[in-house]
């Protein structure tokens, strides 16, 4: 399975860098790779929010929707997404947030499984590559926004 994880350090209010992570339906104005997004669930429980969405990712002839479940932990200052359904057998993905002085270091940890074993195989050999690209898709649209 492919596992990684990335940090940048974004001069950004920490709440600010939450709020854009959890706008997923604009991902496809900026997140390089994500053709289509679509938010179905939204909802506030004490602490949490809860979100339930699909993401169209691909390029060239590749190209697939998963839909995930996201849970923002308010408290923690958290993200957490897992997958519901879609070409993944497996995806967790957390999104931590550390600000000191106005500057936000943000971690993104990944771990995930395709479901095809071939594409598997490719995803794990330019994983490290696309998932630094979305880090600093991130980082540059926070810095596009709130500079």
């Amino acid at each position: 399975m492919p596992q990684a994880s990335v940090k940048r350090e974004i001069e950004c209010e920490k709440n600010k860098l939450i709020d854009l992570v959890l706008d997923i339906e604009s991902y496809p104005k900026f997140v390089p790779y994500c053709l289509n997004s679509k938010v179905y669930k939204l909802e506030k429980k004490n602490d949490f929010i809860f979100i339930e969405a699909d993401l169209t990712i691909g390029k060239g002839i590749f190209k697939d929707t998963y839909k995930s479940d996201v849970r923002y932990d308010i408290k923690k200052g958290i993200i957490l997404v897992t997958n519901i359904d879609g070409p993944l057998k497996f995806l967790h993905n957390q999104w931590t947030f550390n600000e000191k002085n106005k500057i936000t270091e943000v971690t993104f940890d990944v771990n995930f499984e395709l479901k095809n074993k071939f594409l598997n195989i490719l995803m794990t050999r330019s994983f490290n590559y696309g998932l630094n690209k979305i880090a600093d898709s991130f980082q540059k649209r926070a810095e596009e926004l709130f500079k």
